[in-house]
Order: C-alpha cells, then structure tokens, then sequence
C-alpha cells in the first residue's frame, strides 16, 4: 500500500473526489482532522473558521430536504468565479470541465447526462460525511483565505487517514438552506461545503487528474543560485 504519511505524498494523492464508498468514518476521526487543521495559518490569529460537521441521520435528513427543494436555489452571496472570466482562466475552467465529463464519457450534447453527474453534489457524491464552512460577515478576504487555508490542511491531513474530500462551493446557491439546517447566526455566511469519506478506487469519475499549467506560465524566481 502507498504510504501517503508525508505532505509530498499526500499533496499528490489529494484530489477533488466525486464517488466516495458508503463506509461510515468514525466521529472520533472526524474530530480528530478538525482540531488538528486548526494549527493552519491564521492572520493575527482570528482563527475565523466555522465548521459544522453531519453524517448519519441528520446527514440523511438534510440531504432529502436539499432534494425537496433542488430547483428552489439561494441567491448566491458572493461569485464563484469573477464575472465574465478571462483568459488563460476561462480555458482552465472550460478544459477541466471537458476532461470530467470526457472520463465519464458524457458528450457536450447529451446536457441531462451532465446536469445528472453535477446533481450528485447534493449528494456529496455519496460520502458519508459532509462538512460545512462559514464565516462571519464582517471578515474580509484575508480571513477567507484563512479558511482557504484550513480546508487545504484539513484535505490533506485526511489523506494521511486514508480519507478523501471534494470541497463544494456548489453549496453557495444553498446558502440559506444550509445556514437555517445548521442553524448558522444571522452574522455568519456559508462559505462552502466538503465531502468526506472513502474514495471509490473503481469509479470512472476518480481516475483522471485536473491538469495543472507549468511553472514558467505562473511562476519566477530571480536571484537563487
């Protein structure tokens, strides 16, 4: 098996996964990954992150009530992604969206195929856990980068258990749905959502990679030996 217990290594094996096995995890593991992201970098140390954690009934509970009411979305609270996006971002965006589909061999004009795969984020693709981020109104986007930054430790630290994740800004369009289900204060606002659970090794879906640009198309360095 592949020791994934050094950050090189999980940092490869980490990937947004989109077809998880059924197998409960253990709320004491759950626990554990949450109280250990919590040394990520935090500015003046706010420590700004709010995470609320479901799995089992209330999961199930809160997954029929999102199917009661898929087609009744929130006005989302912030973008996604900035409006009308430039390039090389927009080729990135419209690329990766090709490779997902072109793994599940769901063709651009067979469109109920895809809006059926991107329906399975209200299922946390079937993970057995899902986990929700906010954060209160009046922090700016250092704080939310603050955040960033937990998910990314949290993801990895999953890893080194054996878990996987896909974090979910999808849930932005649900904002007050997840903010009223997990009884979120009115000073707070839903971030995004996370699955977490036992990644499928045999689903189409998790066997391709996003492609990442070289470094010399984002990066330079001046002045190193």
């Amino acid at each position: 098996m592949t020791d994934f217990r050094t950050v090189s290594k999980a940092v490869q094996r980490r990937m947004s996964v989109r077809a998880f096995r059924p197998d409960p995890v253990p709320g004491a593991v759950v626990r554990e990954l949450l109280e250990a992201a919590a040394r990520a970098p935090s500015g003046g140390n706010l420590q700004p992150w709010v995470v609320h954690a479901l799995a089992g009934e209330p999961l199930k509970e809160f997954k029929a009530l999102v199917a009661s009411r898929l087609m009744d979305r929130d006005e989302p609270e912030y973008h996604v992604y900035p409006p009308n996006l430039w390039e090389p971002l927009r080729t990135r965006r419209y690329q990766v969206g090709e490779d997902l589909y072109g793994a599940l061999n769901i063709p651009r004009e067979n469109k109920l195929g895809r809006l059926q795969q991107f329906a399975q984020n209200a299922e946390f693709f079937g993970a057995p856990a899902a986990l929700f981020f906010s954060v209160h109104r009046d922090c700016g986007p250092p704080q939310w980068s603050d955040i960033g930054m937990y998910m990314q430790t949290l993801m990895l630290l999953a890893v080194e258990r054996g878990l996987d994740t896909c974090a979910q800004e999808f849930w932005s369009v649900y904002g007050k749905l997840v903010a009223t289900f997990i009884d979120l204060p009115a000073d707070h606002m839903l971030f995004c959502g996370m699955a977490l659970g036992y990644r499928d090794e045999t689903a189409a879906v998790n066997n391709w990679r996003s492609r990442r640009e070289p470094f010399g198309e984002w990066g330079t360095m001046r002045g190193f030996e």
